[in-house]
């Protein structure tokens, strides 16, 4: 199983666009890039999307692979894998860390999700999400005030009951 990124931090963005990477964020890239190897900097694919989206989501070379593997299994041609394809390829790029372990965060980037001197990181499983501070703030509440209307025995893994069924494993 591949490594997940985890935990949450504020890193100065500089006038140039730079942001150091969360360091636990950065070994999980290095494991998540097949073409990684000691001395080099590890390659991910930053999903920018479209005007309603208000954050970038960065994904490891083995994470994208696997959403590219799922759109090419859709009909070719079908508006749904348009749509995706749209997303994940036209509005996303492939980029790399610097060898101290920063992101060039262009303008156009900077621009779109509103960050100006800082940025917040997100580990979001598989994916890690990079917001302006104040856009995720405001985003966070609706999550914080979900959980608030659950009462205090609630136990967040009940949720996992969402998830789809997965086939036994033979031994």
């Amino acid at each position: 199983m591949a490594q997940r990124f985890r935990g949450e931090s504020i890193h100065k963005v500089d006038g140039k666009g730079r942001v150091s990477i969360p360091a636990q964020f950065r070994r999980v890239l290095e494991a998540g890039d097949p073409d990684w190897t000691d001395g080099l900097t590890p390659n991910l694919v930053i999903v920018y999307g479209g005007a309603s989206q208000k954050y970038l989501e960065a994904y490891t070379q083995e994470a994208i692979a696997e959403v590219d593997d799922k759109i090419a299994r859709m009909p070719r041609g079908s508006k749904e894998r348009r749509v995706m394809e749209h997303i994940f390829n036209s509005q996303s790029m492939t980029t790399q860390t610097d060898d101290t372990g920063r992101l060039v965060l262009s303008q156009k980037l900077r621009d779109k999700i509103g960050i100006s001197n800082e940025a917040y990181f997100k580990a979001s499983g598989d994916t890690f999400q990079i917001w302006a501070p104040d856009a995720h703030d405001a985003r966070n509440e609706d999550i914080e005030d979900w959980l608030a209307t659950q009462g205090d025995d609630f136990d967040p893994l009940t949720l996992l009951e969402l998830a789809a069924p997965q086939p036994l494993r033979e031994v």
